[in-house]
């Protein structure tokens, strides 16, 4: 079967009165322009075209339930195919978006550390200082993940090179065979991956970051026409090496989970060195109970 003849499957299974009006539900007057970009998106990348379109519209729902548009130009979000499958994979970027989108976070940022910038990270009391000023040379050191809450709480995490790839090498089984995304988009990766662990520890969950870090890179192995009135999402995560599903919405996958991808934000960490305000208790919103996840645009998936 041809690219274009599996793009145009794809388009007439997104048309279908029933996954239509589900898009149409979540999104309301954003859904066509959503479906045509997830059809850009498949035209565009031969592997994905060779996806089944019910695997491809099952990881594009997540990205619809969190309104995150796909789009590799933004970064929010993206469908990623992996061993016959659609993965969804969260971009640094959209864990930004769903940070401000809140209300609770005042900055969120993410990048890359140049040789000399750094004067001081200290793993255990999170201080970070560093000076722009400094940059010795283009070699990247490391990658800094910075978020500032509403109350003056701040949190810096920072991970070497050296760090991000045993990361990488430990939990992905992508990476161990030279393939994919750690790869083709190295500090897209790097910074994701910062950015990720930095959020999951130390944030505040809100419902939709919660649901994000669940499904980042995972493929729902529900039948798409099957994923109706509130039927729990199965999730398998097929890239950490355990091959495991898990019912979700739950926890974030493995891949990412282990130490327990340009600027997104209201401001920017670059602009001061150290810390401003004397940091508080991260007292945001408490945890969602998952069960409670499974309204029209959180963890109710249905068609």
């Amino acid at each position: 079967m041809t690219v274009t003849t599996k793009a145009l499957t794809l388009k007439e299974r997104i048309d279908s009165p029933a996954i239509r009006a589900r898009f149409n539900e979540v999104l309301g007057k954003k859904a066509a322009g959503f479906v045509s970009s997830v059809i850009s998106a498949v035209k565009a990348n031969s592997q994905l075209s060779q996806i089944a379109p019910d695997s491809v519209i099952s990881a594009a729902m997540v990205a619809a339930t969190l309104d995150l548009p796909i789009n590799p130009s933004l970064g929010f979000a993206h469908i990623v195919p992996y061993k016959g499958q659609a993965q969804f994979q969260m971009g640094w970027k959209g864990y930004s978006q769903l940070g401000l989108r809140s209300g609770q976070f005042s900055r969120m940022n993410a990048s890359p550390v140049y040789e000399g910038q750094l004067i001081l990270w200290d793993n255990i009391t999170g201080d970070f200082k560093y000076d722009l000023s400094k940059k010795a040379s283009e070699k990247v050191i490391g990658y800094v993940s910075y978020f500032r809450l509403t109350n003056g709480y701040e949190h810096y995490l920072y991970m070497t090179v050296e760090e991000i790839k045993a990361h990488a090498e430990r939990y992905s089984q992508a990476y161990k065979r030279g393939i994919g995304p750690w790869f083709d988009t190295f500090e897209a990766m790097a910074l994701k991956t910062v950015h990720k662990l930095n959020i999951s520890k130390w944030a505040p969950m809100t419902q939709d970051m919660e649901l994000a870090l669940s499904y980042d890179q995972g493929v729902i192995k529900n039948p798409v026409t099957h994923l109706a009135g509130g039927e729990e999402v199965v999730m398998e995560y097929p890239d950490n090496g355990h091959n495991e599903s898990e019912t979700g919405p739950a926890s974030a996958s493995s891949e990412e989970s282990g130490l327990s991808t340009e600027s997104m934000s209201a401001g920017d960490p670059g602009t001061h060195q150290g810390h401003e305000p004397e940091k508080k208790p991260a007292n945001g919103s408490e945890k969602p109970n998952p069960a409670s996840m499974r309204g029209k645009k959180t963890g109710d998936l249905g068609f």
